[in-house]
Formats: C-alpha cells, structure tokens, sequence
C-alpha cells in the first residue's frame, strides 16, 4: 500500500490513531453532530451517567485528536492556517460542552481551490455530513491529493475557467466516505451560519474506479462492442481520473453558465426531481457538446500539420474519452443506481438512453446492445439543445409553467407511470394554488424504470452495490 503521509513509520502512525480516535468519536455523535443527549424522557439517574460519561470520553477523544493534529501539521506546512484553525475549533466545541458543533472558522481557513498542485496532499478533519453517504453530521478524517495535471491547468486557464473546482484523489478516510460519497462540499461542514461557496471538491479517482467496474460488467451483460480507446480506459485507472477531472470541470461552471432562470438553478429549491434531472443532465451535455468541440478543433490542427503541445495532445485525448465516459456512466450505472425515491441522476440516464434508442442509435436487438458511434456525438447534442431552449424559453414563462414545458419534455421520451397526476393533467385546484401542490402531485417514482432497465438492473445491481467506498486500487 502506497504510504499515507510519506514519511517515516512513526508519521503513519500518528494518522492512524487520528483516524481511531476520530472513528470513537463519530459514535458518541447524534444527528446533529453533538455528544449524543440522554432520551427527553429519560431523566433517570443512570441516564444522566452515561451522559455524563460520553461528554468525558468526548474530551479525551478531542485531546486526542488535536495532539494527532498538531503532531502531523509540520507534514502539511501548506495547510498550516486551516490546521491551527480546526486544533481552535475543536478545543471550543470540546469547551461548550459539546452541543452542535461549529467549524466555521476553520472552514474559512480551508482553501484548497488556491493549491491546485498536482499530487499535493491534504490532511482534512471536519464535522460534516457526507453526500449519498449519511445525512447526519459526524466527525471525518481523511488524506486526500489533488489531482491536476497540466493540461487541465492549461484548460482552466482558458476557456474553461473554475476557480472553485477542486479535483482529488482518496488516499484514506474515515466511515463517512466508506460509502458512495465522491464529493466534499463546503455546505456539508457543520456550521453556524451558512459558509460562502469559495470552493468545491470532487474525488475523481472514486469517480473513476466505480466507472471502470461498472462500465466494463455492463459491456459484459449487453455484449456491447467498445471502440478500442473506450475499451483501453476500463485497463487504465490514471487516464480515466484525467477524463472524469475534464468531465468535472465543464460541468461544475456549467452550473451558473447559459440561458438559466432568474433564481440560481440548483441553490435551496423545493422542486419536482425531474427538474434536478435535467439540470444535472444539461451540464454532463455541456461538457459532451464542449469536448467534442475541443477534440474537433485540436484534430483540425494536427492534421494540417500543426505541432500540438504535450498538453494540447492530452487534451486531445481526453476530450474523445469524455464523451465515452459521459453517455456510458450516464447510461449503465446512473440509471439503475440508488432507490426510485426521487432518483433525479436516475431518471437523467434513463432519459439519455431512450433518447438515443428512439433516435436510432442506440439497438438493443437480439439480446445485444449496439452503438452508433459515428452518429452519437449530434444526437447527444441534439438532447442538449433541446433542455438548452427549454431554459431560454423559461426566462419568458412563469415558473409554474415552466416546470410543466420540462415534464412535456421529459415524457415526450419516457413513459410516466400510469397513476401520474402530471400525465393525466394536475386538476385546477392545483393548478391555480401555490407551487408545493405541483411539487406534492409528482410520485416518488414518476418516470419508472424500462423492461430494459428492469432487466438490466437484476444483472447490474450487485456490480453497483459492490462500489460503495471503493478506491482506485479496487477497480
């Protein structure tokens, strides 16, 4: 196993027992992140006693984990604010007694989007949630790197500017992320007062590893024929990072770029999932639209006889494998993973893949599934500008009609379930009341899945299940 921090044995094993220390701690923790109160309707004396007894592990345990800190900054000198910072907040939390837990200094001191160094290493300890992990707020410990190449650097420093995005790697962590969580946010970070959105991370090498697991079982499952690039990316854990940080990048900016209505998009919106669905499918169609783009523009150069840089050649590369990585994971492993409770990547991979198969380029004939590879890249475009004039339409529609036009769009291509309220028509009460009715008449499971993806699903779903908290040398 490669080394956590890098250095001598003694350094190793002061992660370690952070990482112990921290585990101990998470189980002394209720939802929202305090020491764990006794029952409100057990004032026994014995209640009180255990209570009295977790506050006493929870110090020793914060003593603990702050020594562990303090011992391992001088390994992480670039960090050397945040970790004083967090060692501050850990000993106030521990001296107020341990009720809800705020990390907002050490969140400001954390600023990881201002060392993007390829290879550079973060030691990370915050109360947080974890996203499609556990909605309750624990204490986490981990290592990550960040991951930027060159060419990535160069792509920022053009036309793809995301000062915010940060792209990293797992190197170690604690339960939170032995989960499906590939993300660490700043809204996640337990707080008092909502933190500004400076900076947000993504771990490209989980990211990675599930796509290649996945991916390679369901071209096993389908019989589908991989062109030889696709198929080397499965082989190639290093190169599929790359494409996933490329994917990530266009798609994180696209989130506040185009034709969107008047309220940012996705911030603290109470809407119906599909909305969610076509939002995030919207930015995964940018970032197709925009690399093949990139991949046509850079071919044009070279075969004209132009030098390309080392980086304009990687660029090349991964541009023609995002678009692969784009509608596989969209259409293999987005679509059956997760419950049907309001599955909006769900329904988002559902839609790409019908599309495609009524559009003629995608077959699923006798028991095989087949590509039209040529003629993937317009028709995936084409879907991107139809939820594109959907948004430039929106910014003259109220909202109420708006969420109609997106659910007239969603099932041109998908079936609603047969008790649909949406289908049927809302009824005029609803229609003419507040917008939480609308929000109230969608199922759980609007937009059920296909036979295809029923079938799928029985093959698939173990392969799925077998990602949760994998790492890059698992794939």
């Amino acid at each position: 196993m490669k080394a956590i921090i890098g250095e001598p044995e003694v350094v190793e094993d002061a992660w370690y027992d952070l990482k112990k220390a921290v585990s101990q701690l998470r189980d002394l923790q209720q939802r929202d992140g305090a020491v764990r109160q006794p029952d409100e309707n057990d004032d026994s004396a014995q209640a009180q006693h255990d209570y009295a007894d977790r506050i006493r592990q929870a110090h020793e345990l914060v003593a603990a984990i702050t020594a562990k800190i303090e011992e391992l900054a001088p390994h992480f000198a670039h960090d050397h604010d945040y970790l004083q910072a967090v060692v501050a907040d850990f000993h106030r939390w521990s001296a107020s007694g341990f009720g809800a837990p705020d990390f907002y200094d050490s969140l400001m001191a954390f600023q990881p989007q201002q060392q993007r160094v390829d290879g550079l290493r973060h030691l990370v300890v915050f109360p947080m949630y974890t996203q499609n992990g556990s909605p309750d707020k624990r204490v986490e410990a981990l290592i990550v790197e960040t991951i930027w190449p060159d060419f990535i650097a160069e792509l920022e420093a053009g036309h793809y500017s995301n000062p915010l995005f940060v792209s990293l790697r797992l190197i170690d962590f604690t339960a939170g992320y032995d989960t499906n969580s590939a993300v660490l946010f700043p809204e996640t970070i337990a707080t008092a007062e909502v933190p500004p959105f400076t900076w947000g991370a993504i771990f490209q090498d989980r990211e990675a590893a599930r796509y290649r697991r996945v991916v390679r079982a369901a071209a096993e499952i389908t019989r589908l024929q991989l062109p030889a690039r696709a198929a080397a990316m499965l082989d190639n854990q290093a190169q599929t990072e790359k494409t996933f940080v490329m994917w990530d990048i266009i798609h994180d900016r696209t989130h506040m770029r185009g034709d969107l209505p008047f309220d940012p998009f996705m911030i603290r919106q109470r809407m119906p999932y599909f909305l969610y669905s076509l939002e995030e499918l919207r930015c995964d169609l940018t970032a197709f639209r925009e690399c093949v783009a990139i991949e046509r523009a850079l071919r044009r150069r070279r075969d004209s006889g132009e030098q390309l840089t080392a980086s304009e050649q990687e660029m090349l590369d991964q541009a023609g494998l995002v678009q692969f990585a784009v509608v596989c994971d969209r259409i293999f492993r987005f679509a059956v993973t997760g419950s049907r409770v309001r599955n909006y990547d769900g329904l988002g991979g559902q839609l790409l893949f019908a599309w495609l198969h009524q559009k003629g380029v995608v077959h699923w004939t006798d028991t095989q599934l087949t590509i039209d590879w040529d003629a993937l890249p317009a028709c995936v475009i084409a879907l991107g500008d139809a939820i594109d004039d959907l948004y430039w339409r929106s910014i003259d529609r109220p909202k109420a009609a708006h969420w109609l036009a997106a659910y007239d769009l969603v099932r041109s291509v998908l079936t609603p379930h047969p008790a649909s309220q949406w289908n049927r028509g809302l009824p005029d009460t609803v229609l003419a009341g507040p917008l939480k009715g609308y929000t109230d008449a969608v199922l759980d499971d609007e937009f059920p899945l296909s036979m295809f993806y029923e079938a799928l699903q029985k093959k698939i779903g173990p392969v799925i299940e077998s990602t949760v908290g994998i790492r890059a040398s698992d794939a």
